[in-house]
């Protein structure tokens, strides 16, 4: 993955270099001290705002940085308000830093600012020095283990799949289940357009009272992102790279050629470790530069970002550029501000063929990987030189399948916002702001003629294939809004009232068709060869297209203080979408919240805070496909050839929002080095958009789409930090963030069902998830292990105790089958826990995660465990669960495991190093991180993490579903990719 870098960063070092003639900087130092008993402040952050250029003090409290004149020097450190100096002729500046920022500091929520001392909903703030450190590309990770009840899961170590995020759990069954993103106030902006250099901070709104000025697309929460921005001063040039190398981590234990011939299975002569043949180690760059700086009214940041990520799969990776400029300045007497920024990024993709990890591990060990080493007669050239092994279902060379295919793929996101801020007079303010994104999105995967997987290599027609697709949307927003403050003394009230316009549009193509003379060339760039042109119906063709999906919403918002200590606000949205029934196009949200700072009237000693709080909010969920309240006619080809099309799903005019009701209440606690906030909540969703089946005489059709269910969630999250030391030489910071909750399925379309099959061979009819009305989310049900009999079959337990025995599929929702619930997929809890060191000029800072409570279910062993003497020719798992003398493979809780885990998530060890002298680099910060350094867990797949969502089963040779099961949570799947171990290399510096 080489194009990307090539292309760009010759014209990018131009440009670096044009900035660094522009830089005219000098070397400005002090000491930071705390202003109530002059004692120094040792790892006090010092920052050339709007840059990357910064530093911490030493254990005297002292530090040196470059900066030109007119720049401001940010100061901060935990637990005392920020200062901001600009720097003048002097190379000296000391500051004496005041405590109380815990009451100051300023939050990002919905249209606006508020101190955080105000809010009185569930928001939480952070900032770039508490994200989680290292080669991360996904925006997300940052956040990963940070907030207390937001999850955010990767499983295994795909460097193309995006992170499942879930706020308090899941929030729908039928429409978007992951947080809305706002992007410098661009509601939906794409997270995949922001690289995580450029990030400033991130906002997190948890709960319905926060969320509920968002409207419909609040529901599952909202994620607010801050970019950096410029400062007025000199051009200021900032550096940052990164190199690490990835390396697969763990995976399932599986025997050895000499273990699997000794176990009976089918010995072809050779010795392979297949795992070995198809990872590597995945090595990755990262190189962002960043300038800015400004003079008079106006102020500018602009940064690009080349990553370059292999992954641990040999063959997948991408390479991606991304650039961002932020731009403000005034006009009209600084009346008028204006704000704009605009982002691009383009990502050349190899997703390579997590089937070849799948392969790895089932893959008789004792195959050869080339046909030439075959100890039979074998024609190799048919397969490309390789060896196959030919008659066996769900079979193929894990080594052929990534050298021989393609798969590949290329996106670009464009957008650009620009905000007008005009200051009326003193206490109002108008804004208007108008965003653009476009995105575009395309796959090639091809299958040459030699392939056995998927290029139907060994029939004498239709041999190889070639699948395109592509995709491209496009998203409008006009918002104006504007906002009146009212001082009366002891009290103010600030008003916001406002419209928006968001529009969606959508296009996409896909085609497949094979039959290729030959594998001389890639015949996905001469698809007109394809002999299937010349035969109707081998083409597989679709395009779709949406039609102007609109939000139209006019929203208001009241903040009310009293005294410093009494706090309410409120908002009301009334939103319309297009994508509802005719009659129900319209829907209010409203929110209600209140907070009393109780230390304001009780006066106690040593406690600078003590505020309790409590919200309650409304917000809206739209489904994600357009057209459902219309009625769907489908093509229907008749037996003369004619092509007409009839009604396959009836009109619902009346149909609406989903909803969720949500009241959260809240404690927060600062008392000098120590601080918590406790919140606990209930959350009731209703009106799900489900498609149901419905009377053919009274709507002409058995099908259409409803309002239907209930979904209810209680929780419980805590947050506490301490700083445990606060030395000369020594200090020490460490926090803990927790959340548990459970999620009731009240009400259903039907009363119970089974789902999530767990696939081919021989087990396609086994479901393994309960989805019940009046049970929890993510529940696994099945027969009860017991024993083994003489015949190598499963004994299993009699549950109920009734003298017989009930275990087939097909009674799985009779009241006497002998199930029970074997675990469930979602954790009981789940904690973060954040340390932070200062020793003698070393910074370390070690993060650890962990879940408990949650099952995965092992597919790999409920396949591969048992030594069938059919399957002689697969591998065998050899976990230390293996029963002795298993000879039949059925799903029980013998192939259920509890996941718990505990891991060193992060580790980052770095340090300021000065270069005496030499003045043409400032600031140097060298780093060594390590991501994944240890995992605790007794489960023996290759990644404990819980799974979220399933996509189900893919079997010889098929691809996934592609539709997120969120029902079916606790599946660990044969397609999942490996988890992976990284160690980096940073290295930071300015001009």
């Amino acid at each position: 993955m080489k194009s990307c870098l090539t292309k760009w960063s010759f014209s990018l070092f131009l440009v670096f270099g044009f900035f660094l003639t522009a830089s005219a900087q000098k070397m400005v130092s002090g000491k930071i001290t705390d202003a109530s008993n002059g004692e120094a402040l040792i790892g006090a952050n010092v920052l050339v705002k709007g840059s990357d250029s910064g530093t911490i003090t030493d254990i005297d409290g002292t530090y040196s940085l470059k900066a030109s004149q007119g720049d401001v020097l940010v100061f901060s450190y935990a637990g005392y308000t920020d200062q901001e100096i600009v720097v003048g002729s002097s190379t000296t500046v000391n500051v004496a830093l005041e405590a109380g920022k815990l009451l100051d500091e300023v939050v990002v929520v919905g249209y606006g600012t508020q101190r955080e001392k105000e809010i009185t909903s569930a928001v939480v703030s952070v900032s770039r020095e508490n994200f989680n450190q290292g080669p991360i590309s996904d925006p997300a990770q940052l956040l990963q283990g940070k907030v207390s009840g937001l999850q955010i899961y990767n499983r295994g170590g795909d460097p193309n799949r995006a992170s499942v995020i879930r706020m308090r759990g899941i929030s729908t069954v039928g429409a978007n289940v992951e947080p809305l993103v706002v992007v410098d106030g661009i509601i939906g902006a794409s997270l995949q357009n922001v690289d995580p250099n450029d990030i400033e901070s991130i906002d997190v709104l948890k709960d319905g009272s926060a969320a509920a000025i968002y409207g419909s697309r609040g529901s599952s929460g909202v994620i607010i992102v801050t970019t950096k921005r410029g400062s007025k001063g000199g051009v200021k040039l900032s550096y940052s790279g990164q190199f690490g190398a990835s390396s697969a981590m763990r995976g399932i234990n599986i025997m050895t050629a000499d273990e699997f011939v000794a176990a009976g299975g089918t010995n072809l002569g050779s010795k392979t470790d297949w795992i070995n043949e198809v990872t590597q180690t995945g090595l990755n760059q990262v190189h962002s530069i960043s300038a800015d700086g400004g003079s008079g009214s106006t102020s500018y940041r602009i940064s690009a970002n080349l990553r370059q990520v292999d992954g641990i799969l040999k063959n997948s990776g991408f390479d991606q550029l991304n650039t961002r400029l932020n731009l403000t300045t005034k006009a009209l007497n600084d009346k008028l501000t204006i704000d704009f920024n605009t982002s691009f990024t383009e990502r050349d993709q190899e997703f390579g063929f997590n089937e070849a990890l799948r392969y790895a591990i089932m893959y008789n060990p004792t195959a050869p990987v080339y046909g030439d080493q075959s100890p039979f007669p074998f024609n190799s050239a048919q397969f490309g030189g390789y060896f196959e092994s030919l008659g066996l279902f769900d079979s193929f060379n894990p080594v052929s399948i990534i050298n021989q295919n393609k798969n590949t793929g290329k996106r670009r996101e464009f957008n650009y916002g620009a905000n007008l801020g005009y200051k009326v007079t003193d206490n109002l303010t108008a804004n208007f702001r108008v965003a653009q994104q476009s995105n575009s999105f395309s796959t090639r995967a091809y299958y040459p003629t030699t392939s056995h997987f998927r290029g139907n290599a060994t029939s004498p027609i239709r041999k190889g294939r070639a699948d395109l697709y592509s995709g491209d949307s496009a998203f409008k927003l006009y918002e104006a809004y504007a906002t009146h403050l009212s001082d009366f003394g002891n009290s103010t009230l600030t008003l916001t009232g406002g419209y928006s316009f968001q529009q969606n549009n959508f296009q996409s193509n896909y085609l497949s068709l094979g039959d290729f003379p030959n594998n001389d060339i890639d015949f996905i760039n001469n698809i007109e060869a394809s002999q299937d042109l010349l035969k109707a119906g081998l083409i597989s063709a679709n395009s779709d297209q949406s039609p102007d999906e609109k939000i139209i919403a006019f929203f208001g918002r009241a903040n009310f203080t009293y005294d410093d200590a009494i706090f309410v606000n409120a908002s009301l949205r009334r939103e319309g979408s297009t994508k509802l029934g005719e009659d129900n196009k319209w829907g209010l949200f409203p929110s209600l919240g209140v907070g009393v700072d109780l230390n304001k009237y009780a006066k106690l000693s040593n406690v600078d805070l003590l505020k309790i709080r409590a919200g309650y909010g409304v917000t809206g969920a739209l489904p994600g496909q357009n057209g459902l309240s219309k009625p769907i006619r489908g093509i229907v080809n008749g037996a003369d050839g004619s092509v007409t099309t009839q009604l396959i799903r009836a009109a619902n005019p009346n149909l609406k929002w989903e909803e969720k009701a949500e009241i959260n209440v809240g404690l927060e606690f600062a008392s000098g080095r120590f601080s918590g906030t406790l919140d606990v909540y209930t959350r009731n969703i209703k009106d799900f958009i489900l498609e149901r089946t419905v009377d053919v005489a009274e709507f002409g059709v058995d099908r259409r789409y409803e309002n239907a269910g209930k979904l209810s969630t209680k929780g419980l999250e805590l947050a506490l930090n301490y700083d445990v030391a606060q030395g000369d030489e020594f200090s020490y910071t460490t926090g803990v963030v927790f959340s548990t909750y459970k999620t009731t399925l009240d009400e259903y379309v039907i009363p119970a069902e089974m789902r999530a099959s767990l696939g081919a061979p021989g087990q396609n009819g086994t479901n393994m998830i309960l989805v019940k009305e009046g049970a929890e989310i993510g529940q696994i049900w099945g027969p009860v292990y017991s024993s083994v009999d003489d015949k190598g079959s499963p004994v299993f337990v009699d549950v109920n105790g009734d003298g017989k025995l009930v275990t087939g599929q097909d009674k799985a929702l009779e009241p006497d089958v002998d199930f029970e619930v074997l675990g469930k997929g979602i954790p009981d809890f789940e904690l973060g826990w954040t340390n932070r060191v200062n020793v003698s000029g070393w910074s370390i800072n070690a993060f650890f995660r962990g879940a408990f409570g949650h099952s995965l279910v092992n597919s790999f062993r409920a396949f591969y465990e048992p030594q069938i003497s059919t399957q002689s020719s697969y591998n065998f798992m050899n976990t230390s669960l293996k029963v002795d003398g298993l000879s039949t493979a059925r799903f029980s809780s013998l192939y259920v495991e509890k996941a718990d885990f505990f891991k060193l998530d992060n580790l980052s060890i770095s340090r300021q190093i000065s270069l005496g002298d030499f003045k043409a680099i400032n600031n140097l910060n060298v780093s060594l991180t390590g991501q994944n350094l240890f995992v605790l867990s007794k489960y023996t797949g290759s990644d404990p993490e819980p799974s979220l969502v399933d996509y189900g089963s893919a079997d010889n040779g098929a691809n996934e579903s592609g539709s997120a099961d969120v029902l079916s949570p606790g599946i660990d799947r044969r397609n999942n990719y490996f988890s992976a171990r990284t160690v980096t290399l940073g290295l930071n510096f300015n001009f």
